[in-house]
């Protein structure tokens, strides 16, 4: 297949210190998709590798007209990287994957299918996930508040191995958001989105690149990004311990006319005293964040430098 030849499928992978399963992803996905006759691209996004991921792709690369290769010269995270691949991407459809073939790749085609049906984004939910409970169950609370926030239940936003319409990564690249979730970006410019079941399977080589504190900085990334909620909330709380502790001055007060001066319960008052303190911290720093995230977009930085570009 030429080079120059129209793109119908776009697949973009993610790919940080991958070195070991590279080979094998590639060729599972490049059978996948030639099986079926569409015109493709693979766009592999080294997102700051340190290992021999990157000469392993400069070899797949010389070796197959239908490889695309992005370097970027540090690790920005992946959805960074996936909207770099999103910027040269050429397909009317978009597919990403994860490089770590817990996704399988044979899986590309049922997501194809669907968009094909008129879906604008197809996502998945992992069946008989393989991962640990340690994992599965701030996922589960994620995928709940995810849903709850963006007004589009799902069942499993964790899942990159996602499907999207040319128009709407074409929306996504018209956003300049240094921090961002692209299943919950790519549903604000959709109307019909879909969810289809996939196989999972273990990690056979390789370390996860989410640890879980990344997982829940993640999450919260997702809140503050996508909703102003927190903040509401904050306002709502504010209002009720105003209101809260007004009645309990007046109660002292009365109590006071009618007791009279008294020591009792100066512990309570102190439990009460950290209660309000503890608020008012979590309060700031929850405005915190969202003026941190100001701070970042007015300073205007590069969202990601490319290092080397071979298309």
């Amino acid at each position: 297949m030429e080079k120059e030849e129209k793109i119908y499928v776009s697949v973009v992978v993610p790919v940080l210190n991958e070195e070991e399963n590279i080979v094998e992803l590639h060729e599972r996905i490049y059978n996948s998709l030639s099986q079926n006759k569409w015109p493709f691209e693979i766009i592999y996004v080294n997102d700051g590798s340190t290992d021999q991921t990157q000469t392993i792709l400069e070899k797949l690369y010389k070796t197959h007209p239908n490889v695309r290769v992005i370097e970027l010269a540090v690790n920005c995270g992946q959805h960074l990287a996936l909207m770099k691949g999103f910027e040269k991407a050429k397909g009317d459809i978009v597919i990403t994957i994860d490089a770590d073939l817990q996704n399988p790749p044979e899986e590309i085609p049922k997501l194809i299918e669907k968009i094909e049906e008129g879906y604008e984004v197809v996502g998945t939910y992992r069946k008989k996930r393989k991962d640990s409970i340690f994992r599965r169950i701030p996922s589960y609370f994620a995928n709940r508040i995810t849903s709850y926030l963006t007004g589009v239940k799902l069942r499993d936003y964790g899942c990159m191995l996602r499907a999207y319409r040319r128009e709407v990564v074409n929306y996504m690249n018209m956003c300049g958001d240094t921090t961002t979730f692209i299943p919950v970006l790519a549903n604000t410019f959709a109307k019909k989105i879909a969810e289809i079941e996939i196989e999972h399977e273990e990690r056979k080589r390789g370390k996860t690149k989410y640890s879980l504190f990344k997982l829940l900085r993640l999450n919260f990334d997702i809140v503050t990004n996508f909703s102003i909620f927190p903040i509401q909330f904050i306002g709502f709380t504010g209002v009720i311990i105003a209101v809260l502790g007004l009645l309990f001055a007046i109660f002292l007060f009365v109590r006071r006319l009618i007791v009279g001066p008294e020591v009792e319960g100066i512990f309570t008052l102190f439990a009460i005293l950290f209660f309000f303190i503890g608020v008012q911290i979590l309060a700031l720093g929850i405005i915190g964040e969202y003026v941190g995230r100001i701070y970042m977009e007015v300073k205007k930085r590069p969202r990601y430098i490319v290092k080397k570009e071979l298309l």
